[in-house]
């Protein structure tokens, strides 16, 4: 199994919608600014984070470069 077919099995299983090839990709962005800015723990605890707040992942993405831009 792919991570592709992965993320879509999981999404099935919590009964939401997987997450479009955009949000993926912003999602990962998320991910880097977070990891790059801190340390590795920070890019999966970023994106619960976004998951739990039920914000958007470009919503998530601007945050996240505004936070890492005041460092």
């Amino acid at each position: 199994m792919n991570g592709q077919e992965w993320v879509s099995a999981f999404a099935r299983e919590l009964g939401v919608t997987e997450p479009t090839a955009d949000e993926i990709e912003m999602l990962l962005d998320v991910a880097s600014v977070a990891a790059h800015s801190s340390e590795r723990l920070a890019a999966p605890l970023t994106c619960y984070l976004i998951g739990k707040a039920n914000i958007s992942a470009g919503d998530a993405l601007a945050l996240a470069q505004r936070l890492s831009a005041s460092e």
